[in-house]
């Protein structure tokens, strides 16, 4: 099988690599797994905003990549952006958000999780997230770390110093058995296995659970419902040929 992940904003060449390298040691031995990042949208996202403005850009590159013969893409933002939009988009490959993927997953292991995410600005959204997820009831807490995306991956120590003191915090105060990472940069740290034996619960990495759901529902031959997600009529209709015949451009009447 064949599969993407879809950085929704510019990223500097060595880290996609990086992360690219780190997604291959994952897959499955048949599984043919790349990486791409938008050319626009916002350095990192840690608001709402960003999300939205990383949505055109990774819109564009899910689109072109279920017209290379892609059979699932995975969105590379825990936050899910425009997850419903690419899902309508796609007709045959299947999308994955790695942040909904990860929820769900939380859910299974245990009674109750919490999420650990990068700013407090995101802890709102991510009750959000987890009520359109369906787990909110098994939600126990969302904690931050108040470390920016960009500086995560500066001080790896500090970092995971941090995750770890506050996922200790979730397990003891709020009764979380599981805990979620709500972050991919945090999930590239590829630091779930030394939380784990930290804190003494299953810690979900979304950079991993996102590829491995995939695969899964590959494997499966199962994707997302296109009665849920149906396609833009004007593409179905054959009115428009691509997502750029969406845009109206002003004529200047």
């Amino acid at each position: 099988m064949k599969i993407v992940y879809v950085v929704p904003g510019p990223m500097e060449k060595g880290e996609v690599k990086r992360r690219g390298q780190l997604l291959k040691k994952w897959a499955f031995p048949e599984t043919e797994v790349d990486i791409m990042a938008a050319e626009e949208g916002p350095a990192s996202i840690e608001s709402m905003y960003e999300e939205y403005l990383s949505i055109p850009g990774a819109a564009k590159l899910i689109y072109d990549a279920e017209r290379k013969g892609y059979d699932a893409a995975i969105l590379g933002c825990a936050g899910d952006p425009g997850l419903d939009a690419m899902r309508e988009i796609t007709t045959k490959m299947l999308v994955v958000g790695p942040g909904q993927a990860s929820m769900l997953v939380g859910a299974m292991l245990g009674h109750r999780f919490s999420i650990v995410t990068i700013e407090d600005s995101m802890v709102a959204s991510s009750y959000e997230q987890a009520y359109k997820a369906g787990v909110l009831e098994k939600l126990a807490s969302v904690v931050s770390v108040n470390i920016p995306v960009l500086e995560l991956l500066v001080n790896r120590d500090e970092s995971l110093r941090k995750i770890i003191e506050l996922g200790k915090k979730a397990v003891k105060e709020d009764r979380a058995d599981c805990l979620v990472l709500g972050c991919m940069t945090m999930g590239f740290l590829d630091v779930a296995e030394e939380i784990e034996k930290a804190v003494g619960v299953p810690v979900v990495n979304p950079s991993k659970v996102g590829l491995k759901v995939a695969e899964a529902l590959v494997g499966s031959g199962l994707m997302h419902s296109k009665i849920a997600f149906a396609t833009p009529v004007k593409i179905s209709s054959g009115k428009v040929a691509n997502l750029d015949d969406l845009y109206l451009k002003n004529s200047g009447v």
